[in-house]
């Protein structure tokens, strides 16, 4: 089990030098850079460039700044926002419990759905329920999240009026009550895509398990059906689908940066959106670091779980 972990570790590593290595030197190849945001002040002459250029350290050759800025990453130095001179880190925990609402109740809603969906798609194969969840999953997986939420909006906000259009609370108004009011729409709209690949996933996984020998034994024993199907087929079907937990972590984090777009959610997402517009390269190397990492470690642990569950998997 050690070299398994060691193994996984090393691979961790290197895949975020390589993730560090591409976003930094695609920031540092956009054209304008840091110094847009200055290039309309009228009272800026071609000196105070220069100084500004010194003193951001963009004078220096990108493969200098990108040593730079890692060897800093490795010592806890993440920088400062070039917006206001707030540390990154600080910048990212002022957004992180925002995203972290909406990411973890999308993914209740999306294993709880999609799961019991995969479940009844595949104890009743090829019924009208079975075809509509396939159906309904094809429309969810072609049409963009941002479509989704338009829509929401337009429907349960402005025709409805059942629920906000956006933002996470209402000014002067901070209950619990206020906040899942608010995180209905936006949590809804960034699970449908999840819900659609989980209860397909399942599904498979659960026809997988169903034509297995031990169930065909079962049966032959006499085991109720009922029995067979939560005890043996659903807890092996569950398997692979801890592994695909960490699979979906990048496309939550992709869907709720356009999610939170849309609603005006004050998430990571949102922050890494405006962080672009203002050519806040710090903040954005920072979010994409710390996404990576979460990414990264999301699929360690579920590596590590299905290692700990199937012995197949660790002896080999």
């Amino acid at each position: 089990m050690s070299r398994f972990l060691l193994g996984r570790l090393i691979q961790s590593a290197i895949l975020l030098v390589v993730v560090s290595v591409i976003g930094y030197v695609i920031l540092g190849l956009i054209p304008g850079g840091p110094l847009s945001q200055f290039g309309l002040d009228p009272g800026l002459t071609a000196a105070d460039i220069e100084r500004l250029k010194e003193q951001m350290g963009l004078n220096q050759p990108l493969w200098m700044r990108y040593l730079d800025w890692a060897w800093k990453l490795l010592h806890g130095d993440w920088g400062v926002s070039l917006r206001d001179g707030t540390p990154v880190l600080t910048v990212i925990a002022r957004h992180l419990v925002a995203t972290l609402l909406l990411m973890g109740s999308s993914t209740v809603i999306a294993v709880a759905a999609g799961t019991w969906i995969g479940i009844r798609s595949a104890t009743r194969r090829y019924s009208a329920f079975d075809y509509a969840a396939t159906v309904g999953a094809m429309v969810a997986l072609s049409i963009p999240t941002f479509w989704f939420g338009l829509v929401g909006i337009y429907v349960f906000s402005l025709k409805l009026g059942w629920l906000p259009a956006g933002n996470m609370y209402t000014i002067g108004d901070a209950s619990v009550l206020d906040y899942l009011h608010h995180l209905i729409l936006p949590s809804l709209v960034l699970s449908l895509v999840h819900i659609a690949v989980w209860s397909r996933y399942m599904r498979t996984a659960m026809l997988d398990a169903i034509n297995q020998d031990f169930v065909k034994t079962a049966r032959a024993k006499g085991v109720a059906e009922r029995r067979i199907l939560m005890k043996h087929v659903v807890g092996n079907a569950l398997l692979p689908m801890i592994t695909l937990a960490g699979v979906q972590l990048p496309s939550i984090l992709t869907g709720a940066l356009v999610t939170e777009t849309v609603f005006t959610w004050p998430g990571m997402g949102r922050l890494f959106y405006d962080s672009l517009g203002y050519s806040d390269y710090p903040v954005v190397m920072g979010i994409l670091m710390f996404s990576a990492i979460v990414v990264i470690l999301g699929n360690l642990i579920a590596d590590v779980v299905v290692a700990l569950v199937d012995p197949r998997i660790r002896l080999a």
